[in-house]
């Protein structure tokens, strides 16, 4: 470490950093480039001129490396080196990179590689899997949808009423020769009803058809059963009775004349 490295460091140590975090066990490093996030002499990016660490941009390692003589220039102060995705070949990379490099930040350079492809490999492995997306619902927009679509119903409704009345108009006659309609609706109209009335006298003859057959599968089975009935019953023989006459007989009563207290005639019929 320089003397300008030691200024800086004893000035961000001493006084105000903006990256520092304070907790009660020790401090970290809030800066992207430190390589291992605790707050400290070896390890901070800016009281170090010569200085490496691997940060991860879109799923890609890049080996960030710092050199004394590029300290002039600040916005090339940092060579990006992108490293291969075999973590092997990733590896040796750079321990070729960090050859001249103190092993303290060789060694941490390998241990941050090594996270980042790990977490890397499970994001990888979480994607794959099927997981459940949670969305926002917006209410105001729900209502609003409902009432629309309550309002297209009844337009639809509407229109179909509308198109019933005017056909039966058109059969009735009602308007005669006054306008020229479309034959495409009309005959529309006529093939949908005319198919409507076939379907519907399909299934009457059915339901006639199995009426009949139901019936004469009952009526053959009671007429089996009574056959049966009468074989199995005893044969009994049927005395003579005789016929009673056919013609009917009146008597009529009636009083005198010179009766005192005149009675009604009374009608008696004998069968």
């Amino acid at each position: 470490m320089s003397i300008n490295d030691e200024l800086i460091w004893q000035q961000l140590n001493g006084q105000f950093c903006s990256f520092k975090a304070k907790v009660q066990t020790q401090n970290f490093c809030r800066n992207e480039m430190n390589v291992t996030g605790l707050c400290n002499k070896s390890a901070c990016p800016l009281a170090n001129s010569r200085y490496a660490t691997i940060r991860e941009i879109d799923g890609r390692c890049y080996l960030m490396v710092k050199t004394i003589e590029r300290a002039h220039l600040p916005s090339r102060l940092w060579q990006k080196i992108r490293l291969p995705r075999n973590y092997a070949a990733a590896l040796s990379k750079v321990t070729e990179e960090l050859e001249h490099f103190p092993k303290y930040l060789q060694h941490r350079n390998k241990q941050r590689l090594t996270r980042i492809h790990q977490y890397l490999m499970r994001m990888r492995k979480l994607a794959l899997r099927s997981r459940p997306t949670l969305t926002t619902v917006k209410k105001k927009v729900e209502r609003r949808e409902d009432r629309k679509e309550v309002k297209a119903l009844a337009a639809a409704k509407l229109s179909k009423s509308i198109e019933a009345e005017l056909l039966q108009r058109l059969k009735q006659g009602t308007y005669g020769d006054i306008y020229n309609f479309e034959s495409t609706a009309w005959n529309e109209a006529l093939d949908k009803e005319q198919q409507a009335q076939e379907e519907s006298e399909d299934e009457d003859e059915e339901e006639l058809r199995e009426m009949i057959e139901y019936c004469e599968q009952s009526e053959s089975e009671d007429e089996i059963e009574d056959v049966a009935d009468r074989l199995s019953e005893p044969v009994v023989p049927v005395k003579k009775r005789k016929a009673p006459s056919s013609r009917a007989r009146v008597a009529i009563e009636y009083d005198d004349e010179d009766s005192e207290a005149e009675a009604e005639p009374v009608a008696a019929m004998a069968f």
